[in-house]
Order: C-alpha cells, then structure tokens, then sequence
C-alpha cells in the first residue's frame, strides 16, 4: 500500500505527460506543522517559495482545501497572487484573482450555531472556540489527555442535540471538536475539483482525519497522500513525513510539470547568452 517510489513515480510520469494537472494541499499539518497555538501555524520556510515556483512554471492548478478561514490561509502563505483556496472544508471559494464566495447558511443551522457560542460562552471556553463560515471549532492542542477528554465529553452532550434540529454535523479532528454545515467537507471539494479537471492528473495531500473524506472521494480517480511524522490508519495510498518528504514530492512535481514555454525560454535565454 505504501510503495511510494513506485505509485509516485508513476503519477508523475502521468502529470509529465499531461497538458493540465491539479495539486489539492491541506494546510495545518500538511504545508506548516501543528502548533499549540493555531494563530501561529506558519507553513514550513520552503513551502511558499515551492507554491509560488509551481504556480508561476507549471501547468498546475493549485488548490488549499482548509477547514480554516481563506483569509487565514493568505496571511500565513504570503503569496500574491495567492493559490485558488476552498476554506471551511469548501463553504468558502478564495480565487487568486481575490473573488471570494462563500456558501449559504440555512436559518436553522445558523440559529444552531449560536445557540453553541452561547454554550461555548456560558463555560468559559471562549479560549478554545474558533467562529469561522459554517461551523465552529474547539481546539485542545497543547491540553492533557485528561483535560481534552473532560472537554470533548462535555461537547459531546451538549452540542450533538443541535445536530437533530439543523444541517449540521458534529465530527472530531486531530485535537477538537467541530460542529459545521454537514455539506461542507473535503471530499466534496475533491470531488468536484475532479469532475472540473476530468481526465487530468489530481493529487491530494493531507494530515487529519477531515482529509479522509478527500481520500476516499479521489480513491481510483487521483494520487492520495497522508503527510504525518507518524503512520495512521488511512485511505492515502502514499505516506510522507514532512516536511523533507513533502518538499522533496513538490519538487519532484515541480520537476515533472514545468511548461514547455518555460523550458524553450530558458533555452533561448541559455543561446542569448552564449551568442553575447
């Protein structure tokens, strides 16, 4: 399941060949470690300039899918003209452009969700809750296994009613809680970026359990990476440590997906020089 040289190798070969290929990348624990404290979740030093250089030179759409804000993917990656970004597991669409939609709330889920800040008030666990499009989160990095437990189980019993009487679903992540919109998750973002890009070659990396849906929704259709120090149970078929692995795979992406305008003009520049 994880010959990685050999499933790589060949991927790559198709993206090589191809006219047009995408690159889906979660974020927290994908392209930056998991930090204690999200606010300072920076990408890891290479991984904007590798982004920026596969946006400029290649054939590839590139594509964060984060359960984070949009805008908070910008202001971490620093690029202009940033990559086109689905935030809240795809409620959000960021294009590089700067056009941003972002998706509906019924009444119902909306009235639900603050009824849950007013819980999540009335415990004095403001310091865990991220208010973001669609949903909220509570976050327990950086907690005992005692004191995430207590949390979660206190969570557990109040929030999962306001999943009866609204379109919202309740599911746990690497260290929280979430309660969101339950259209609104990674595999329906794969799924659609898939049927836009139809035969092309598409891979998607990830970290936590929400990237399961991604993987299961491009299972036979595209590349599926785990990036994680530590080995899980997973869909992926490919597993990386981050972040020499990871950087040396977008590397190797780079490598294989240059456009063959810049291959000739780098000739060409090559025989100006040579003729100056």
């Amino acid at each position: 399941m994880y010959q990685t040289h050999f499933v790589r190798d060949e991927f790559l070969e198709r993206v090589h060949a191809s006219s047009r290929s995408a690159l889906l990348l979660d974020y927290d624990g994908t392209l930056a470690p998991v930090s204690k404290q999200r606010e300072n979740a920076v990408p890891y030093p290479e991984v904007p300039k590798m982004i920026a250089a596969i946006m400029s030179s290649t054939r590839t759409r590139v594509v964060i899918v984060s359960g984070r804000s949009a805008s908070e993917v910008v202001r971490f990656l620093g690029l202009n003209p940033c990559p086109e970004i689905w935030g809240a597991y795809g409620l959000e669409r960021l294009l590089p452009d700067g056009t941003l939609t972002i998706g509906r709330v019924d009444r119902r889920s909306a009235r639900a969700l603050e009824e849950a800040v007013r819980w999540v008030t009335a415990h004095k666990l403001e310091k865990y809750l991220e208010c973001k499009a669609g949903g909220i989160a509570l976050h327990w990095r950086g907690l005992s296994a005692l004191e995430a437990e207590e949390i979660f189980q206190l969570a557990m019993k109040e929030l999962l009613p306001l999943t009866r009487s609204s379109r919202l679903s309740l599911s746990e992540f690497d260290n929280g809680l979430e309660l969101r919109v339950s259209s609104s998750n990674k595999g329906r973002v794969a799924d659609e970026i898939a049927r836009d890009m139809g035969d092309a070659p598409i891979a998607y990396l990830g970290d936590d359990r929400t990237d399961e849906d991604a993987f299961r929704a491009l299972q036979g259709r595209g590349l599926t990476v785990l990036v994680r120090p530590e080995l899980r149970p997973t869909s992926a078929e490919l597993w990386l440590r981050p972040p020499e692995e990871l950087l040396h795979f977008l590397n190797d992406w780079l490598t294989a997906s240059r456009t063959e305008r810049t291959v000739h003009a780098n000739a060409a520049s090559l025989g100006d020089a040579d003729r100056a």
